[in-house]
């Protein structure tokens, strides 16, 4: 079976802890992505969290606060499941029916972000080629 190298998305977009929730968002819309990496510096990429847009309708909007107010590390998670670039997809796989998430993190020796692997690029590079079609064509960047 293929590795999480041969299908994972290189090099994020990531923000810090400090930056605000709104800048978090426009990355989201800018890049087409519902999960922005939070590392502790932009030199280390060293990974410290994630932020989903559901973190932020959830722990933001839905409390009512004010969006101008908040900073990341307010709404992000920083329970981490990772994988290496080296393991199998079936790991990503296993690791993200397990937890019941959809994106992984891809980190290297030192724990710094190097790439992202969604539940959809790993259906795409190992499912028959309708059902890629067919997962390619619902993962479409709008």
């Amino acid at each position: 079976m293929a590795n999480v190298e041969s299908a994972m998305t290189r090099d994020p977009v990531c923000c810090t802890a400090d930056e605000s929730v709104i800048e978090c968002a426009r990355l989201m819309d800018e890049e087409d992505v519902g999960m922005i990496p939070v590392v502790e510096s932009a030199d280390t990429r060293r990974l410290i969290g994630v932020v989903t847009d559901r973190d932020i309708c959830l722990t933001v909007v839905a409390q009512g606060r004010n969006p101008r107010e908040c900073v990341v590390e307010e709404c992000m998670t920083d329970e981490l499941f990772t994988v290496r670039p080296d393991d199998d997809l079936e790991r990503a796989l296993d690791l993200m029916r397990s937890e019941q998430i959809r994106r992984l993190p891809v980190v290297d020796e030192n724990g710094a972000i190097i790439g992202v692997i969604a539940q959809a690029d790993i259906a795409s590079a190992i499912a028959a080629p309708e059902v890629k079609r067919a997962i390619e064509e619902i993962s479409k960047p709008t």
